[in-house]
């Protein structure tokens, strides 16, 4: 007679995944920190693009969310070091901006971003789905 194991499937442990959000909004940077947090991410938060292939290079994070409009270095500019770095090349960065004309969509994706969220088309909510997508 066998024994039925009654543990729970297992889940991706966001627990032991780093985000680094690159954002120079403070407000918009700690409302996304505290989201994530609240589900057990560990976050990191940069406010400029220089300070966020820094923390990048530091930490290894397992997703970036990136701003495009960023003081000192602009996000596209960070997206293309990020993604010329091998160390660095294989995380996933998702554009989360308010930059939505499809030109600027296109090259986001283009330079190697996993997707293109457009702030205002999303609650931080559809972007944590988003998050943990990309995590599993």
């Amino acid at each position: 007679m066998s024994k039925l194991s009654k543990t729970k499937p297992t889940k991706t442990k966001v627990k032991d995944k780093t985000i680094l959000i690159i954002e120079d909004d403070r407000f918009v940077s700690g409302m996304y920190a505290d989201k994530l947090i609240s589900v057990g991410f560990k976050v990191h938060s940069a406010f400029d693009g220089e300070a966020g292939l820094n923390l990048a290079l530091a930490n290894h994070p397992d997703i970036i969310l990136l701003d495009v409009m960023l003081p000192i270095i602009d996000g596209f500019e960070v997206l293309r070091r990020l993604k010329s770095n091998k160390e660095l090349a294989s995380v996933p960065v998702i554009i989360l901006s308010n930059l939505g004309d499809p030109e600027q969509v296109k090259t986001g994706l283009k330079l190697g971003a996993s997707d293109y969220m457009i702030k205002a088309y999303f609650v931080p909510s559809e972007v944590l789905a988003h998050i943990q997508a990309l995590v599993k």
